[in-house]
Parts: structure tokens; sequence; C-alpha cells
């Protein structure tokens, strides 16, 4: 097994559908510019309400990659 050294970013995804979602979304959009992910961990869960009702599922990410 190779060594690895890792560094972790953190962001947050969003979805008017549902939290698994916000977190597919959140790694599409990171995969667009980071390469080499290797893990995800999710460290909050929220939602935003309107008129007592869930619009948006919120969802933090710390997401780890290998640098080159």
């Amino acid at each position: 097994m190779s060594d690895h050294v890792y560094k972790k970013i953190e962001i947050v995804g969003s979805s008017t559908t549902s939290t698994d979602d916000a977190i597919r979304n959140a790694v599409a959009k990171a995969k667009e510019t980071v390469r080499n992910l290797r893990w995800f961990e999710v460290v909050e869960t929220r939602g935003h309400l309107e008129n007592g009702e869930i619009a948006h599922y919120q969802v933090t990410l710390k997401i780890g990659f290998t640098l080159d």
C-alpha cells in the first residue's frame, strides 16, 4: 500500500429533493475543479424553510482528496 497525503475542504450542497441529492450535488460540483477526490464526511445537515415547509435540504461536507 502506498502512502497518501490528503487535503480536506468543506463545502455545502443543497437540494429541493433530499439530503442524498444535496450530497450528490456537492460532490458533482467539487469534481469539476478538484482532482483525486477520495472520500466525504457529512458534518452537518440542516434545511431552509419557507412558510413552514421544507424548501431546501442543506448538507455540509468535508471532502478529502489526494495531493499530486
